[in-house]
């Protein structure tokens, strides 16, 4: 990898050189680092909104805040890829790809708020499988005019490891609404949890497989999480990319605790359902550089770049977010289950299929994106007339 011009220049000053224009130097380092973190992206101009909402405690300064934060926190964990070993570097993209979720749901555990993880988490899926997905393909298809292919064998992987997590989520919800619990209000837990462990060792995997994988056939992690040519140089060295790590995790949990602290108040003020604002709001806010990458992709014909991003990214939340969110749960001694309720476990499964319905060709048009947003259309209505706590309360 190519360095950075201001860094492959090493200070060529004398040894014997004051202090003082080390302090100089320094300054320039710090103020080349913050212009290139902080303003070189038209997304920042969002950033005000974080301290804004800490000071007004508004839910939606918070939601808006919070984009520009995540995407920022992609961008220094490409930043510092540049300088690990391929494997590393498919590893911190994996790790990080999805950590504003994670935030989220570690807040929202702490605070006892285990439908809001479970709510959020769910629109995060559907959001990328419908929204992401159908966006890239309608833009693909009305900007090239053409059918555009993709890598078959990595979407069926793929749908099939979805279809894996569908099945981790339907067992315990189907075991609680049948009522054929041996140990009742026990097994459904149990079995949860002993669900999330497998997942988890299938996510592992499922990683290793990517990572060292081989076959012309298969697109592996780091060309999906890259989608950028060999010569791109990183702009901030490696050492910043690992500060500027910290700090705007740092801001994300922070801005995170005050967003999950005003989302049930909002719902009442504004007498909007919990779950709309947890499936749709959420995830359209928090993964909006995602969804805007995917379409730029598409309209490249880079769709197997799109894929990676949209459906790479929801089996990483089925796979990876949720089952640890489970784990983690039962750590800190809450309740958190794969039981997501009948409604939501549903419209999950349905979403899935339609979605491997569509990949199962290895092709799109306009036409296939068009669909998958219709049917995003009727998940969202279907959200903003269901209340997510009925199903809890007559259970």
């Amino acid at each position: 990898k190519k360095l950075h011009p201001i860094y492959t220049a090493e200070s060529g000053s004398s040894s014997g050189g004051s202090w003082v224009s080390g302090i100089k130097t320094l300054i320039y380092v710090v103020y080349k680092s913050i212009r290139t973190v902080v303003f070189s992206n038209k997304l920042n101009f969002l950033l005000p909104f974080g301290p804004a909402a800490i000071l007004a405690w508004v839910f939606f300064l918070s939601l808006v805040g919070i984009a520009p934060l995540a995407e920022r926190l992609g961008y220094a964990t490409e930043q510092l890829a540049f300088f690990t070993e391929p494997t590393v570097g498919g590893l911190l993209n994996a790790t990080f790809g999805n950590a504003t979720e994670l935030i989220i749901s570690i807040f929202a555990l702490k605070s006892g708020l285990i439908r809001i993880v479970q709510l959020s988490l769910l629109g995060s899926i559907l959001s990328n499988l419908l929204l992401v997905l159908g966006c890239a393909f309608l833009c693909g298809g009305l900007v090239l005019q053409k059918e555009q292919l993709f890598n078959k064998v990595t979407a069926v992987v793929n749908s099939g490891l979805l279809l894996m997590a569908v099945m981790g989520l339907l067992l315990p919800t189907v075991l609680h609404y049948t009522h054929t619990e041996v140990y009742f209000g026990k097994s459904e837990l149990d079995l949860s949890r002993f669900s999330s462990c497998i997942m988890l060792v299938t996510y592992a995997a499922y990683l290793l497989f990517q990572l060292k994988s081989q076959s012309d056939q298969y697109v592996s992690l780091n060309e999906i999480e890259e989608g950028v040519d060999d010569d791109k140089a990183p702009q901030i060295s490696k050492w910043e990319s690992v500060i500027w790590l910290l700090v705007i995790t740092t801001c994300v949990s922070i801005l995170s605790e005050y967003l999950v602290d005003t989302i049930e108040g909002t719902a009442i003020a504004l007498n909007i359902p919990l779950s709309f604002i947890s499936v749709i709001l959420l995830p359209l806010v928090g993964n909006a550089v995602d969804h805007a990458s995917a379409i730029t992709f598409a309209m490249k014909d880079k769709l197997d770049i799109t894929l990676g991003v949209s459906i790479g990214s929801t089996t990483q939340i089925a796979l990876f977010v949720i089952p640890f969110s489970v784990v983690l749960g039962w750590i800190m001694g809450q309740a958190m289950d794969l039981n997501f309720q009948l409604f939501e476990t549903t419209t999950l499964v349905i979403s899935i299929l339609v979605v491997a319905l569509m990949l199962q060709e290895g092709t799109s048009h306009y036409f296939k994106g068009l669909i998958l947003l219709l049917c995003y259309l009727i998940v969202a209505a279907s959200f903003f007339v269901h209340d997510s706590s009925a199903g809890e309360e007559k259970n």
